[in-house]
């Protein structure tokens, strides 16, 4: 059995259907990504897998649990992180305390501070900036944070959305290097990308979805080198 499993999920946005039928899995230890241009349903996707978004049809199935009518925050305590498109940090609150905000359903003071080092490891410009405010920080520190503090719940599942987005190239390197280093650590990782290059640079698998159905599947080796793929996506 999968680790996740998304089974003829349909979405909508009030008359608008969104999703159509969707299906994908992500076994234990992988990274898989989900490509696809603006508007074809990568982020309602990962929406839709949190409970963010309903779906009005189909399963969605974590760890062995049917979670497609769980609360968000029930689905997070369960182990699935989703760090959103925009990073969304909290922009007065210091670094420290936004990783604190992380651990919200951690109640041992010490295993907070463990996971802060934790993070730092994978983040060392994190610790030099601890006590600033993330408002201020630049977008590629931003982005940081914002993995760290979806880390700190310890998940089973780090679901990121376009980590990338709005990054120089350099940065956009080093966001590519943090996942491929925690997926050796053992992290299942689902990336959503519209830089499809990068992101099957790092998957073993990818989806490639349109106006919210999967068009294409296979492992990222072949979707590469796959001639409609670089045509739409890698051009």
């Amino acid at each position: 059995m999968a680790l996740l499993e998304l089974h003829n999920i349909h979405t909508y946005y009030g008359g608008v259907h969104a999703l159509k039928g969707l299906t994908i899995t992500v076994e234990q230890g992988e990274v898989v990504t989900l490509i696809g241009s603006n508007g074809a349903g990568k982020s309602t996707t990962l929406k839709t897998i949190c409970g963010q978004t309903r779906a009005k049809e189909g399963k969605i199935v974590f760890d062995g649990k049917d979670i497609t009518s769980m609360r968000t925050h029930d689905i997070a305590y369960l182990g699935i992180a989703h760090v959103p498109e925009g990073r969304r940090i909290f922009p007065k609150l210091t670094v420290r305390e936004n990783l604190e905000m992380g651990a919200f359903a951690v109640g041992d003071k010490k295993v907070i501070e463990e996971r802060i080092e934790r993070a730092f490891a994978h983040f060392p410009r994190l610790k030099e900036r601890i006590n600033q405010k993330g408002g201020t920080m630049s977008g590629g520190e931003q982005q940081m944070l914002a993995i760290a503090r979806g880390l700190m719940m310890k998940p089973k599942i780090l679901m990121l959305d376009e980590p990338s987005m709005g990054l120089a190239p350099i940065l956009v390197e080093q966001i590519i290097d943090i996942v491929t280093e925690l997926n050796k650590e053992g992290m299942t990782i689902l990336l959503v990308e519209q830089n499809a290059n990068q992101a099957l640079s790092v998957a073993h698998r990818g989806y490639v979805i349109q106006t919210g159905e999967i068009i294409l599947k296979d492992d990222a080796a072949t979707l590469l080198a796959n001639p409609q793929v670089r045509e739409a996506y890698l051009a």
